[in-house]
């Protein structure tokens, strides 16, 4: 998504994330924005893979403006945009060190592009790159993996699932110390001849506690407005998987 390209998983991407409920992350996403002032403007999305979020998120107002840095996502992420018409600017640029042409309304990140940042000094040069091309007083709401997610229900633990025409292996490594979750994948997906290509790919993530986010966030000059245990209004908890983070623009 974010931090690293996908090369031979892009194609088959949207098959194996086919449980993720895009429509209700949406409908959560665009409650916090609404609830933050944004009614409608540009919205960039930093992550934006194969354009799932971004397409829901311009169906439902926004001038959208996509990044990642895998091609194959972007190239798929065109192919929907080809599909449904929608005026969605795709960029392939590094999150770390994207440029935009003025500033946008908000700024989102979903599904842990955030993660891939893993890196703190990287973490906190995208949220200067954020504040210097949010409006005044925009605001980045952003998603992130926990601690408790990786360390306890992905663990050391590898999860296989055959589609049929594609399949996977996904092994999970976290490293206590360090922060860091390695997923490497291994996929099969069956050619036009009957015969099966291989893929592997490599993934790391880090976990990122809230205090060093504020501190962070700090170091860009943001503002730290809150915390979300994920798809509620509530703060969140120590078994919290997945948590939603708003920071503010302050200044330039």
């Amino acid at each position: 998504m974010g931090g690293q390209a996908y090369t031979g998983f892009a194609e088959l991407y949207d098959e194996f994330m086919d449980n993720v409920p895009y429509e209700e992350w949406c409908d959560y996403l665009v409650s916090l924005l609404h609830h933050y002032g944004c009614m409608d403007g540009i919205v960039l999305e930093l992550g934006c893979g194969t354009g799932s979020l971004t397409e829901l998120l311009s169906d439902r107002g926004y001038d959208m403006i996509g990044i990642d840095m895998s091609e194959d996502m972007l190239g798929i992420a065109m192919e929907k945009r080809a599909e449904s018409g929608q005026n969605i600017l795709y960029l392939h640029q590094d999150m770390r060190e994207f440029e935009l042409y003025g500033t946008v309304a908000a700024v989102v990140s979903i599904c842990d592009s955030m993660n891939y940042l893993t890196e703190p000094d990287d973490f906190v040069q995208t949220l200067k790159l954020v504040n210097n091309y949010l409006d005044p007083g925009g605001y980045f709401i952003f998603d992130l993996n926990t601690r408790f997610k990786y360390e306890e229900v992905m663990g050391n633990r590898t999860i296989a699932e055959d589609r049929g025409d594609a399949a996977f292996i996904w092994e999970n490594e976290f490293d206590g110390e360090t922060g860091l979750n390695t997923y490497h994948l291994t996929l099969f997906a069956e050619d036009e001849d009957g015969r099966y290509s291989r893929f592997d790919e490599e993934h790391v993530q880090r976990a990122y506690n809230i205090e060093e986010i504020r501190d962070a966030a700090a170091k860009a000059g943001m503002r730290f407005v809150t915390a979300y245990d994920a798809f509620t209004a509530e703060p969140p908890k120590p078994d919290s998987e997945r948590i939603y983070i708003v920071l503010q623009e302050q200044g330039k």
